[in-house]
């Protein structure tokens, strides 16, 4: 399995030669599994691991309290058990996904009326984790700065100008999800086929993951090897593409399918919690025929759950 390794440093201060082998190597990891590692990224551990310790807290409260902030898939709030199977989105029937989620997405308005109900509504921040808004939201600024790297990074690769994706993203949407996978001593048994997540692919551009080691982690498909464990990098970001930049590269590169295995019955106490920021593009943004945003709603709605 190919899953190379990108530094964001060497990127930026080495010279021509440099670039275009790391655009060579990117190139090569995504047409292969549709994933990278990013290292030199310089968000830093510390911001992250206050928001998993502010999240936590929220995740730990009785259901009656989280059930005020609960909310549908691609909305904003509390996405308790049950509300999503991302397997759905391959058409594959399964039991919903073993995790829960506090949702954000994008919240700067437009001016347009319609454009900002559907994609650029409020953020709620639960009263009880009032520690949570600030990290997070320094956390999104960073995010959308190394999204828009990291497209310019895709553009080299395919052959294009340095603005042939970020052109698209002057007002873009996004999506944020803080995702909590309990353990087995929290949840039972799993169901026949029951995951953390299911096998999908990402549906917009770009999807920068900070995850946690675990046994019931992260698993990416290739046609040469199968399933196998993702690679792990505690410095590093796991990036894969979604299917929008898979259409938008003409087919050359694969949309990155995973899954997250279920919670180890050898680690029954093992939970893990992830943060996965969705970067897309500006609505109404033509991706080779394709409505990004009418793609990126329906693919949304496929996945929601009961």
């Amino acid at each position: 399995m190919t899953i190379p390794t990108v530094d964001l440093r060497a990127w930026h201060a080495d010279g021509p030669e440099a670039r275009s082998r790391i655009a060579a190597t990117v190139d090569e990891g995504l047409r292969t599994a549709g994933f990278l590692l990013v290292t030199g990224h310089g968000v830093p551990a510390e911001l992250r691991a206050a928001i998993r310790a502010e999240a936590r807290a929220f995740f730990r409260l009785p259901p009656a309290a989280k059930e005020a902030y609960g909310t549908r898939v691609g909305g904003r709030g509390w996405l308790g058990p049950g509300a999503e199977a991302n397997s759905y989105a391959e058409g594959t029937a399964s039991p919903p996904d073993l995790k829960e989620s506090l949702s954000f997405a994008a919240d700067e308005p437009t001016g347009d009326p319609a454009v900002d109900a559907e994609w650029f509504a409020p953020n709620v921040w639960p009263a009880e984790a009032p520690g949570l808004r600030a990290p997070v939201e320094t956390y999104l600024a960073r995010m959308r700065a190394l999204s828009d790297q990291l497209l310019e990074l895709l553009a080299a690769a395919l052959g294009g100008p340095e603005d042939f994706f970020t052109r698209h993203t002057g007002h873009p949407t996004w999506g944020f999800n803080i995702n909590w996978y309990p353990g087995r001593d929290t949840l039972g048994e799993p169901e026949p086929g029951q995951f953390r997540i299911g096998a999908h692919t990402d549906f917009g551009t770009v999807t920068v993951l900070d995850r946690q080691a675990g046994r019931g982690g992260l698993q990416v498909f290739t046609d040469e090897d199968g399933w196998r464990d993702a690679p792990w990098d505690p410095e590093a970001f796991t990036v894969n593409i979604g299917d929008l930049m898979a259409r938008w590269s003409g087919g050359r590169w694969r949309a990155g399918r995973h899954r997250v295995l279920p919670p180890p019955a050898d680690a029954p106490a093992e939970e893990l919690m992830s943060l996965v920021y969705f970067y897309e593009c500006d609505p109404g943004t033509d991706v080779r025929g394709t409505d990004s945003h009418t793609y990126l709603r329906a693919q949304l709605d496929a996945i929601a759950s009961g």
